[in-house]
């Protein structure tokens, strides 16, 4: 069975349903309207130009361009992780966090799954690469994101507590440590409860496309599968990660906590 093709008309009736909705909530004053479109508008540039990459890269596969696709993406990711956080580290090193913490996980796993598990010839073939690397990254940049905006905003928020621990002989380790768990937590709990919700609640994505293009269900629930445990691996570093390195840069080599290098 093909997939039954989508004209701008269709895409138009569904845009149609997003503006309904921000008319609507500019009525009722939730002050979201402007944010929605503006967001609707980026979603639909963006994926047609990537539409665009992707058609010239399935056409003739380069490594070169697909490593170089996957660093923007990358990149761009780390801008996402540093402007939804309210408090964050000043300079370059907040953007440095994310990006680091991302290329350590997403590409790692992404490489490994393709060579061990999926066994792609040849293993950077764009039809798996580009989308597995892209669910890895945005996947994982919402839990970085999370965890590390819930981080610094307890940082500040309890900076009396944490200095008066310090000030009675606790190494940063320990007089972070709940806020450290607290963090972890708070990036974990997406994949977490996708993964509780698939397949009884909700039908993700992978699977979702994979049916709609005809492929077996339980073949598409395989990858599916395959796609949770590698989202919920490589947001598990990604964000031990980055919440190691945002505590580096929180306290000094004599356990005394820097908040000067936090900015709102």
């Amino acid at each position: 069975m093909s997939v039954i093709p989508l004209s701008f008309i269709d895409l138009g009736v569904a845009a149609g349903l997003v503006i309904l909705l921000a008319i609507l909530t500019s009525i009722i004053g939730l002050g979201l309207g402007r944010r929605l479109l503006i967001s609707s508008l980026r979603t639909t540039v963006q994926l047609l130009l990537i539409g665009l990459v992707l058609k010239q890269l399935f056409a003739s596969p380069n490594l070169w361009l697909i490593i170089g696709l996957g660093m923007v993406m990358t990149l761009l990711a780390g801008r996402e992780v540093l402007v939804r956080q309210k408090i964050r580290l000043a300079g370059f090193y907040g953007y440095g966090i994310g990006v680091v913490s991302m290329c350590v996980s997403s590409f790692t796993l992404t490489f490994f799954s393709l060579v061990v598990i999926i066994g792609v010839d040849p293993w950077y073939a764009p039809q798996y690469a580009i989308p597995l690397l892209g669910m890895l990254l945005g996947n994982t940049m919402t839990g970085i994101a999370l965890a590390v905006d819930r981080m610094t905003a307890d940082f500040y928020a309890q900076r009396n507590m944490i200095e008066q621990r310090l000030y009675l002989g606790e190494t940063w380790q320990v007089a972070s440590g709940d806020i450290r768990r607290n963090a972890m937590r708070t990036g974990m709990i997406p994949i977490i409860n996708s993964m509780a919700a698939a397949g009884i609640i909700s039908l993700p994505g992978t699977m979702t496309g994979q049916i709609l293009g005809g492929s077996p269900p339980l073949e598409a629930v395989k990858y599916q599968i395959l796609i949770l445990f590698l989202i919920a691996t490589g947001t598990g570093f990604g964000v031990v990660s980055a919440l190691w390195l945002t505590n580096r840069q929180l306290f000094d080599t004599r356990h005394r906590l820097c908040l000067e290098k936090l900015k709102k």
